[in-house]
């Protein structure tokens, strides 16, 4: 696919965009799956071609299908959405590499607490109005505070798959 896409701001499209995640609960057994409901970000792609920009979850909007774990994970042992009730991923940098490729450099923020955070996502869509970028990359939960883990049932890192759609914005 060649990519091309124009300079100037973009607004996430909420209808077209998903941020799920995923992690293995009960010793491995059991794969937890959710998804936030409300998405919104903007963007900005600079005359060099290289884009910057925010994505912004509502964490007491993850929905796992189950109203009591949903709770409790809206709570002060996971994301705390009462006092904290945005999680945001702040693009410092993002860059087209090797055709469909973008490498996304940034800071997530969950619980008030940010760490760099880098991957390679996948342009999947590309028009003179909208874009759409799919990315799958994993998080060390324990670094955010989110370390509850009762008889050693959570292991290892939260997987994030995001499909995020931006639209050009109006001039």
């Amino acid at each position: 696919m060649s990519v091309a896409v124009e300079t100037g701001t973009w607004q996430l499209d909420r209808t077209a965009t998903t941020v799920a995640l995923k992690h293995k609960t009960m010793w491995g057994l059991v794969t937890v799956k959710g998804a936030f409901a409300t998405v919104d970000g903007q963007g900005e792609v600079r005359a060099d071609g290289s884009a910057v920009g925010t994505v912004t979850l509502d964490a007491a909007s993850l929905d796992t299908k189950n109203a009591k774990r949903d709770e409790h994970l809206r709570g002060a042992d996971f994301f705390d959405a009462a006092n904290h009730p945005e999680i945001t991923f702040a693009v410092r940098s993002a860059e087209l590499r090797d055709g469909d490729q973008v490498h996304v450099v940034g800071q997530l923020t969950v619980r008030g607490i940010s760490r760099p955070q880098s991957f390679t996502g996948r342009i999947s869509e590309a028009s003179a109005d909208a874009v759409t970028v799919d990315a799958e990359f994993t998080v060390d939960r324990d670094q955010f505070g989110l370390g509850w883990n009762q008889l050693g049932m959570i292991r290892g890192l939260t997987t994030v798959n995001a499909t995020l759609r931006f639209k050009r914005s109006a001039a």
